[in-house]
């Protein structure tokens, strides 16, 4: 689905012009960088959640030469899906 097409759906379902409806999109991107930023998280309610992680350093090797390499620490987001929103894509499975 792409953004034009979300943007369309969410002003059809809520009744609402498109040009709002992308405005609630934007807004809604925005928060979330913002509070990853600040706080480390952000939640999106049966869906899921942003979550900045911090790496630490570590050794690593080039593919291409065999020869180990330092790669530093750094800060990565990560997305985690929600419980509920797993379970209603993919099912989990029934024990015997």
């Amino acid at each position: 689905m792409t953004q034009t097409q979300l943007m369309r759906a969410l002003g059809e379902h809520c009744e609402v012009p498109n040009k709002t409806a992308r405005a609630m999109l934007d807004q809604l991107a925005h928060l979330a960088v913002s509070e990853v930023k600040k706080n480390g998280v952000f939640v999106l309610p049966g869906i899921g959640r942003l979550v900045r992680v911090d790496r630490k350093a570590r050794l690593g090797r080039n593919p291409a030469t065999g020869e180990s390499i330092k790669i530093p620490a750094k800060k990565v987001v990560k997305f985690r899906v929600a419980k509920a929103a797993k379970d209603a894509i993919v099912p989990p499975k029934k024990a015997k």
